[in-house]
Formats: structure tokens, sequence, C-alpha cells
């Protein structure tokens, strides 16, 4: 696999993606309303603890037909605020932690629960603004490592550097601590300052500060290539992305180019209907992803091209790689199964199942169910397989460390091949 994986452009707003969403992305495809007790001997020979009543109104909370399957539960939380050594114990803590272990324990990476903050940062990310450094960031390490400074960002004027190391953050040791939770410590208000302690090599850690202020990411990129190729990057499948997208093809078909790169790598994903509608700028109909529920009596259901695209007879390629996840793959995997585009680069990630995002009452966060897969036009199944590129090409950290581009690279020769 691609060392490069490790610097996969995750947005410092945002991640769900670094909570267990995105592992390799996510899709809010679907937007609704709405641990065991061990019975050891105490050390010192005192007696092992009866079985206690279930809580004074606990059942009657409890449906009927689930208070027997739900009375060690109940024990167990009487058990906690009786006996355990720190009290009072936090409920709200507790019941956050019982909803993680259920839905940890189904076994998909992507059912998970959202507490209020990170539930506000997952909306916020799709949104395409934040308060915070500015900064891509690698969360698979030890530590938070920058990838690189966005321009202009608070980050690059503070000298922050690809590879530094978030050691301490308001001078409170960062070892041990989850991304998702650096990540939060490092976000702040417009204007405030925050204190990082960055481990660089060859250097002894020192203190950077930073003055956080408000960030807006671009959906789009787009500039011109030598030989008349237009380049395209789409940063991720928000709100704003159609839009953002229709203008930067506009302006790139207007200077009559022979061929089109579309950069989907780094891209973790979005809206399935932003996946449906940029998959249109290229496809000029057929069907884009079909869904497929686990409810056999659930007819599929299919979401087909929007007629219209701008750039539906172009020739292109797609760049993607190990960061290409769920929309993304939607995508490239309609491009690649109408023949419309070669795909180059190395194999994408594998997210291919649909989620809903449930709110939960008083503002508690929300739960993410995955309640149905993707398939491609031609009935591939994307989850946990991931898409191939007809030319494979690699981006080590070396070559990104020296500022080279081997896979944009490999685009533009495929282009040009196709072009003879």
């Amino acid at each position: 696999m691609n060392k490069f994986i490790k610097y996969s452009l995750v947005f410092l707003l945002s991640v769900v993606l670094l909570t267990g969403a995105f592992s390799g992305g996510f899709v809010a495809g679907h937007f609704t309303q709405l641990s065991a007790l061990d019975n050891l001997p105490f050390i010192g020979q005192l007696p092992i603890q009866q079985p206690l009543a279930t809580p004074s109104g606990a059942n009657d909370a409890t449906p009927d037909g689930l208070k027997t399957v739900f009375s060690p539960f109940w024990e167990t939380w009487d058990l906690v605020h009786r006996e355990y050594v720190d009290q009072p114990v936090d409920d709200i803590k507790l019941m956050r932690g019982a909803i993680s272990g259920m839905l940890a324990s189904l076994g998909d990476k992507h059912t998970s629960y959202m507490d209020p903050s990170q539930f506000t940062q997952a909306n916020t990310s799709l949104s395409g603004e934040y308060d915070g450094i500015g900064a891509w960031v690698d969360a698979t390490g030890d530590y938070l490592t920058i990838v690189s400074p966005m321009p202009g960002s608070p980050a690059e004027a503070a000298g922050l550097k690809s590879g530094d190391k978030v050691i301490k953050v308001d001078g409170v040791d960062m070892t041990g601590t989850p991304a998702d939770l650096v990540i939060q410590k490092v976000m702040g208000p417009s204007g405030s300052q925050v204190i990082l302690t960055i481990g660089r090599e060859g250097l002894d850690p020192f203190d950077v500060p930073v003055t956080r202020k408000h960030i807006v990411v671009p959906s789009v990129e787009s500039k011109m290539l030598d030989n008349n190729i237009a380049y395209v990057k789409l940063n991720t499948f928000g709100g704003k992305s159609t839009p953002e997208l229709i203008a930067a093809l506009k302006d790139m078909l207007a200077k009559n180019p022979k061929g089109l790169i579309f950069d989907l790598r780094n891209n973790g994903g979005g809206y399935l209907q932003t996946a449906v509608e940029v998959a249109s700028q290229f496809i000029k109909s057929g069907v884009i992803v079909t869904e497929k529920y686990g409810d056999p009596s659930q007819k599929p259901q299919t979401f087909d091209a929007i007629p219209g695209g701008l750039a539906t007879d172009i020739p292109m390629v797609v760049l993607v790689n190990e960061g290409s996840a769920s929309a993304s793959e939607i995508v490239a995997g309609a491009l690649q199964d109408y023949g419309r585009a070669k795909l180059v680069g190395v194999k994408t990630y594998g997210k291919g199942s649909v989620q809903i995002w449930t709110p939960l009452s008083d503002e508690a966060g929300a739960v993410r169910i995955t309640v149905a897969k993707w398939f491609t036009p031609k009935d591939r199944t994307i989850h946990e397989v991931g898409l191939t590129p007809e030319v494979i090409a690699e981006l080590t950290k070396e070559d990104f460390d020296a500022k080279r581009d081997p896979q944009l690279d490999a685009a533009v020769k495929a282009l040009l091949d196709m072009l003879k």
C-alpha cells in the first residue's frame, strides 16, 4: 500500500473523518430528524457483590419486551453509582459511553455515536468554513502532524511546516490523546490564540503561538497546465461544491482545452446528491449509482445522471488515491464503468456504504447507522473493495517533501496518449 496514505489531506476543521466516520471519508447520504460487569471478588476477600435490583423508574422507560435484556445494564448503572471510587459520576458521560459501546459492538466502523461537538464539526466540515489555524493534517500517527499549511492561513503565517508534530496544545501534553480531541483543542474562535508545542526533525521542541481566524476552504481548484490541458481538483462534496465546480468548468472550457484532468485525490466524500450532480457534469445519461439495502423487501434505489452536463465530451482522466472515498468513489466508479475516463493513481479507499445521521433529542449528539451499500453502474461493489485505476502511479513521502507529483505527471501522459 502506498505510504502516502498517511498524508491524506484531512481538514483540520472536520473531521468526523477522524472519529471513525472517516477512516476513509463519509457521505451523509441521508439526513433524518429525529460493558459487561466482571463478577470477581474484591481484593482483601470482600464478598462478591450480589445482583442489584433495577433502579427505580428504569423499568418505566424500558419497553416491556426488553426489560429482561436490559436488567444487567441497569444493575451495572446502579453498581457504578453506588460503588465507583470517584463520586459523583457523570451521567451524561455514562450515557454517551453506553451508546458508543452499543454501536461499536456492531463491528461497523461507519456506524457510530457523535457527541454534540463532533456532530457540529461534521456539519461544519461540509460547509467549507470554520474557525481554526488553516492546515492540512495527518491524523494517523502518534501525534497530529502538519501536512501543509493552507495558503494565507494563520498556520502559514506562524511558520508551521510539513512534518511538524503537535506535541502539546496550550502546554498540555498530547501524548496518547486521540487525534479528534487534539483537533478540537487546536480549533477555536477567530481571533483567539493557541500555543502549539511543535516537534520538528533535528530541533528540540519549541512553542509556536498561532492566532486563529475564520477559514474558508474552497471546494474546487482549477488551472491550465502545459499542453493545453485543463486541471480541476474537487476537495469535498459539500453544499457549495456543485456551483463552484460548474463555475470552474465554464472558466476552463472557455479556454478550449484539449483534455481535462479531474483530481479526486484525498477527497473523503460528502453528500450523495452532490456526487450525482458532479458525475452528471461528465456523463450524459444513465445510472450513476445504485443503493442496495439490508432489508431484502426494500427495492434498490437508482440515481440517474442529470441532463445538461458541461463536460460530457471532452477527453478526461481522473486522479484517485487511498484518500479518495465514498462520494469520490461513486463519481470515479461511474466514469470508469461508462468508459468516460481512465483512472490514474492507486486503489481507492473502499467506502461504499450509506449512513443515516439521526440527531438525538435534547441536542445530545447524533447516531450514524449504516443502512445500505453502493454499487457502480456495472453492479460492482465499492465497499471494502475500492476502485483499481487503469494506470497505477504512486506518490511517496519523498515525492511530497520534494514537491514532486508523479501521479499528476502520469495523468498528463495518459491523457496525451488518449489524444494521440
